[in-house]
């Protein structure tokens, strides 16, 4: 049905092939993982390409997907209450991935905190036969990032981001399409520089071995904590970059307006949110846990 005949306010989408093809693709992207790991099906441990394979099928479903959602948008079909539709969907995504990040800091503080010990267990030291380098934090041979390093720099990259973004998002309301064009470009090369910083920083751990000594055997939780929350988090300021760099090439096509621009401010959403969880994980991970005592 072309854009204008409908006769209410509700968008009945076209029949789509991406459902069928991303669980498709998801299926195989979660049977390649055991294939990488197990083996599966006559294949041997680490055959990589069934994985590969599922990961393509997977990009390729977003990319075709969020093609047409951009095409009905430009098309005129997310009317004002398709697009109540679509920020209610926006916030319950976010929201999902707030409680991730929740989930994370509960347990974390739970053995942290109400255990009294950074390991797994409590037990972990006296198991392992290095309890003496965990009488104290960090342990014995245990050297962890400077909190005011690059982790400051990498905090003031993205607050400084979430003031382009803002920038950017205020000058499309009010018309000012150069000045929103110069706002993403300069948050899209913030959130590049930060993923550039954190790469940095995840070599020097691993060519330096950080968090790991002959004495105190790993750094236990705080180890896997540091790599599972800043490495979630840096494949978010990722996914944003790449929403933002869409954005600003619809920007440049002549996409949207001072009234409607729904995709751009959904993009705004999930970096707002994404600065946020930074600076919670930069004032528990690095400064409060990850400073000596």
């Amino acid at each position: 049905m072309a854009a204008g005949a409908v006769k209410h306010d509700y968008h009945l989408v076209n029949p789509s092939p991406w459902p069928l093809i991303g669980s498709i693709s998801a299926t195989i992207l979660a049977l390649g993982l055991v294939i990488l790991l197990k083996g599966m099906f006559g294949l041997p441990k680490h055959t990589w390409w069934p994985i590969a394979l599922g990961g393509l099928g997977v990009i390729y479903t977003f990319i075709g997907w969020w093609a047409d959602v951009i095409k009905e948008a430009n098309q005129g079909d997310h009317t004002p209450v398709v697009s109540i539709g679509l920020r209610y969907g926006m916030i319950l995504f976010i929201a999902s991935e707030v409680m991730f990040f929740v989930a994370w800091f509960w347990i974390f503080f739970e053995m942290a905190l109400f255990h009294g010990h950074r390991t797994l267990t409590p037990d972990l030291g006296a198991m392992s036969g290095v309890a003496e380098a965990w009488k104290t934090w960090p342990p014995k041979g245990i050297e962890l990032v400077p909190a005011f390093h690059l982790p400051l720099v990498n905090t003031l990259t993205l607050l400084l981001s979430g003031t382009t973004v803002t920038w950017a998002h205020h000058a499309l309301q009010t018309g000012d399409r150069r000045g929103a064009k110069i706002g993403l470009f300069l948050t899209i090369c913030l959130g590049v520089l930060f993923t550039s910083i954190q790469a940095y920083e995840y070599n020097h751990i691993l060519a330096h071995k950080l968090f790991y000594s002959e004495e105190a055997s790993a750094a236990g939780l705080y180890g896997s904590s540091f790599f599972m929350a800043t490495g979630f988090h840096g494949f978010h300021v990722l996914v944003g970059t790449i929403f933002l760099t869409i954005c600003y090439i619809r920007l440049l096509n002549g996409g949207f307006t001072p009234k409607q621009h729904f995709g751009f401010e959904a993009a705004a959403w999930y970096w707002h949110f994404v600065d946020v969880v930074w600076l919670f994980l930069f004032a528990f991970v690095y400064v409060i846990f990850g400073t000596a005592t």
